[in-house]
C-alpha cells in the first residue's frame, strides 16, 4: 500500500468515525436537552481545558464525551477521558455544547448547558 492510499484509507476512517459519532449523538440526544460539563484539568499555561459531558437519562449519568469528540473533531486526551478545548478566556463548556446542537440540529441553542 502506497502511502497515498494508507491517507486516503485514514481519512476515510476518520471520516465515518465524525459520521457515526453524529449519527449516535442523535439518537440520544433531542432539542432541548440539557448536557453537563465537568472540568477535567486546565493547562499549566491556562491555554487549554480538558472537560467531559454526559447527559441525564432515566435519573442516570450518561457520558457523551468521546462521541462528542468525534463528532465535533475535537482532540480526545486519553490520560484524562476527556475533550480537550484550546483558548482561553472563554466558556468551554457552553461553547462545546453550542457547537455540539449546531452539528446535530443546525441551531447551537437547541442544546442547553450546565456545569457540574
Amino acid at each position: 500500500m502506497t502511502s497515498d492510499t494508507a491517507q486516503k484509507t485514514n481519512a476515510s476512517a476518520k471520516k465515518s468515525e465524525h459520521e457515526e459519532a453524529l449519527e449516535y449523538l442523535k439518537e440520544q440526544i433531542k432539542p432541548g436537552d440539557t448536557v453537563y460539563t465537568i472540568l477535567r484539568h486546565v493547562s499549566k499555561s491556562g491555554m487549554s481545558r480538558l472537560i467531559d459531558l454526559y447527559l441525564v437519562k432515566g435519573n442516570q449519568p450518561f457520558r457523551i464525551t468521546w462521541s462528542t469528540a468525534k463528532a465535533l473533531r475535537y482532540p480526545y486526551d486519553r490520560r484524562y477521558d476527556a475533550v480537550r478545548i484550546g483558548g482561553c478566556g472563554t466558556d468551554v463548556g457552553f461553547s462545546s455544547v453550542y457547537n455540539l446542537g449546531h452539528a446535530l440540529f443546525s441551531d447551537g441553542y437547541q442544546l442547553k448547558h450546565q456545569w457540574l
